[in-house]
């Protein structure tokens, strides 16, 4: 290892050369099987999920009332803003590990490994959220049916079976193949596309023009809705301002909340080593599924507020039970049906992208290497599927439910700010990189959707914060006492003895 690399210390990068060639090397590959449509599929697939199909009740009934449509459309500016520079690293470094990977080649391996640890955060809890969501819509649905969970056992409860079943199954599926999970995932975001569609035509001619107004709630303190000091946002904590909730404060907060919807179209680059053809399909599969879903998601606003008046919306289930509120119980079963398949898509998606990072991980030597390795049938890194499955299992079942989504949007919220700040630094440090995609207006645009992002993590409640606070001394002090010394660009990878992959599986 060449002398100035060492004296980097913790902020030593990876060159783009280096990560690329490490994806050719037998132990680590993953097979590319991934097309345009497939991508597109899988950030339709992740997207569209609990932020639709139960967060904008919840955010509309306590944060922002009917004006929650404004709120999706700032979520979606500030997404829109970070996905066009996923778009140009993804297309530039075609490499699994998504933002951990991007940073790693610019920003250095410390700040590598916060990304890293972050998006665990995000993909882990994530999927946690939307298995309680899943469970939730099944109760319902079996409701419907004349079935009747014991309480004990199902959503809301102190162990939520459902949740840890569904993780059970699709672990199982995503250790099996990549291109078999994707089959799945193309039948299940059919259905779920239906269902909006459904929901947004049926709903059209329920709307009451009168549950419009006020559109803007007027704000009122959030101690009358259940809030404190801590459940306020951080800004308002900051500078001593009474805590409150809709108005012009519950618009911002709500889009701060409603962001989880969007949570999809970063996991795209993380299955940028898979892509047959990365440079041009991973900027169409980013791009485009986040289109699609903003356009979904500001119909079906519109309907559920005009539907039904902001207050009564259900924080559970909120697009069934809207149609069981107008007296159509038969639509509310089929709704619900959809939502247990659609929301199916997007576990098993979370589950993909958190392995992937953990793969880039050990791959880097950061996490023990022989978590990377990978199936000679499958392709797929199984031990790591089983790991994270198992993880997810258990947060889905035994966390109560609505205090995990925050912690997902602060996540992945910080995620977009340190690859946003990362655009400009590559484009100065390695002018010479093809870059098959760019993004426009560089550096303002990058630096834009870097400060709109942080803005929206300092609308998060300061609870939030604290226990987004202790995630990160958790993964500084592994990395610390593991990474730092264990990586490859600590030893140098020609200074490790070879790992025996005698024993691959």
């Amino acid at each position: 290892m060449d002398s100035k690399r060492r004296s980097a210390g913790i902020f030593r990068t990876k060159s783009i050369e280096e990560s690329i060639a490490e994806t050719e090397e037998s132990e680590y590959a993953l097979k590319k099987r991934l097309t345009a449509l497939d991508l597109t599929v899988f950030g339709v697939g992740v997207i569209i999920g609990a932020g639709i199909f139960t967060l904008t009740g919840r955010a509309a009934a306590t944060v922002a009332g009917p004006a929650i449509l404004i709120s999706f459309i700032v979520a979606a500016f500030c997404c829109g803003l970070a996905a066009l520079c996923y778009a140009e690293f993804a297309s530039t470094v075609p490499v699994s590990g998504s933002a951990y990977t991007f940073s790693y080649a610019t920003l250095g391996e410390f700040v590598a490994w916060i990304i890293g640890w972050d998006l665990l955060l995000e993909l882990m809890l994530g999927a946690s959220v939307v298995a309680q969501g899943w469970s939730a819509y099944v109760g319902v649905f079996l409701g419907h049916l004349g079935i009747e969970l014991p309480e004990v056992i199902s959503y809301g409860s102190h162990f939520d079976l459902p949740a840890l079943l569904l993780v059970v199954v699709l672990t199982a599926l995503v250790a099996f193949g990549i291109k078999e999970s994707m089959r799945v995932n193309l039948v299940l975001v059919a259905i779920k596309i239906f269902i909006v569609l459904f929901v947004i035509f049926a709903g059209i001619s329920f709307i009451n023009t009168a549950n419009y107004t006020p559109f803007i709630p007027p704000a009122q303190p959030a101690a009358e809705m259940g809030g404190s000091v801590w459940t306020a946002p951080l800004l308002q904590t900051m500078f001593g301002m009474t805590p409150t909730t809709f108005g012009v404060g519950g618009i911002l907060a709500g889009a701060s909340l409603v962001f989880f919807a969007y949570i999809g179209f970063d996991v795209v680059a993380t299955t940028a080593e898979e892509a047959k053809n990365p440079q041009r399909d991973l900027p169409v599969g980013i791009i485009a599924s986040l289109i699609i879903c903003t356009v979904l998601y500001c119909a079906v606003t519109l309907v559920i507020t005009g539907m039904i008046p902001y207050n009564e919306i259900s924080t559970e289930a909120s697009l069934a039970t809207a149609f069981e509120h107008v007296g159509k119980p038969g639509y509310a079963t089929l709704i619900s049906a959809g939502a247990v398949a659609g929301l199916t898509t997007v576990v098993m998606t979370l589950l993909i992208g958190a392995s992937r990072v953990v793969f880039a991980m050990s791959r880097d030597w950061l996490l023990p290497p022989s978590l990377a390795r990978t199936n000679l049938k499958t392709g797929t890194p199984v031990r790591i599927n089983l790991i994270i499955g198992a993880v997810v299992a258990c947060i889905a079942a035994f966390t109560p439910v609505g205090k995990l989504e925050e912690m997902v949007n602060i996540g992945t919220l910080a995620a977009f700010t340190l690859v946003s700040l990362a655009v400009p630094i590559l484009r100065k440090s390695r002018p010479d990189l093809k870059r098959s995609f760019k993004v426009p207006g560089s550096p303002f645009v990058p630096w834009l959707a870097a400060a709109v992002a942080f803005y929206l993590m300092l609308t998060l409640p300061a609870e939030t914060w604290v226990r987004f606070i202790a995630w990160m001394v958790v993964g500084l002090i592994i990395y610390f006492i593991y990474g730092v010394k264990k990586s490859r660009l600590a030893q140098g990878k020609d200074d490790i003895p070879a790992i025996d992959y005698s024993g691959r599986h």
